[in-house]
């Protein structure tokens, strides 16, 4: 390994918005700018839903670009500001970053081109366009997935810096989100083999038992690092706050545990 990925972490910020506003990096301040950029557009087609009514469920609807944008927006602002504490040199987590806010942005704007143009973003391959965005989603989708297994490889090769608790938290977050990308990884194959055999209305129906466990195990990434951090700004001890991000974590899992057995009663 490269002398540059065994350089010593940079100090993490003790408040995640000092850290956003003073101390960040130009790449990571772009990655935030971007995050927030994607939650205004979901929260955006939130709006244009309410005014243009229509379905909230089913492969054409508003709901689409406002759950991709603030889930995009929201784990690329969460990655952003956990990879601070990576014990990683600043060139190749950089360079990460930048990746993966690049895809994001790719991933959401697919997205949303689709639903103005009132048709499903994945696993739609009735035309050559529409084959390409959906062959286009299903790279990027690839892309995320090497990205943040790098991520997580990182977090447990080397123990991540922070606070009690935040090591654990981060490593967690990183194992749970995994967990994200494989139902994610599972609904496109699954849909793509359906799509390819004639079956495309069976094709989005497939999707449904795997949403809730890819919902669920999204946004442990952010959830349990802030939970360390805000046990961070408290007077107990370390080994109590240690304590609670592990209760945290066993609680998440029996979460995500229990969504996987609804994924495979239904599935």
């Amino acid at each position: 390994m490269s002398s540059s990925l065994k350089s010593p972490p940079r100090k993490a910020p003790a408040n995640p918005l000092t850290g956003i506003l003073t101390r960040a990096r130009p790449a990571e301040r772009l990655c935030h700018v971007t995050g927030v950029l994607l939650v205004l557009s979901g929260l955006a087609h939130l709006v244009v839903f309410a005014v243009d009514g229509g379905p909230w469920y089913g492969p054409v609807s508003w709901r689409k670009p406002v759950t991709f944008g603030l889930s995009f927006g929201l784990t690329l602002m969460a990655v952003t500001w956990v990879a601070s504490y990576l014990r990683v040199g600043e060139r190749p987590r950089t360079v990460l970053l930048l990746v993966f806010a690049a895809d994001c942005v790719v991933e959401v704007g697919g997205i949303t081109l689709q639903a103005w143009r009132r048709v499903p973003s994945h696993l739609d391959m009735e035309t050559p366009f529409d084959t390409a965005v959906s062959m286009m989603l299903a790279v990027g989708g690839g892309v995320l997935v090497v990205l943040l297994t790098v991520f997580a490889v990182v977090s447990f090769r080397r123990r991540p810096a922070g606070p009690a608790g935040m090591a654990l938290a981060v490593r967690s977050g990183f194992a749970v989100l995994l967990v994200a990308l494989a139902s994610g990884a599972a609904m496109i194959a699954r849909g793509v083999v359906l799509v390819r055999t004639g079956h495309q209305q069976a094709a989005y129906d497939s999707t449904a038992p795997l949403k809730p466990l890819h919902g669920v195990s999204l946004h442990a990434v952010l959830v349990l690092p802030a939970l360390a951090w805000l046990l961070s700004r408290t007077t107990w001890s370390e080994r109590t706050r240690w304590r609670v991000v592990a209760a945290a974590v066993g609680c998440y899992a029996a979460a995500v545990a229990a969504a996987g057995v609804w994924a495979v009663l239904t599935y």
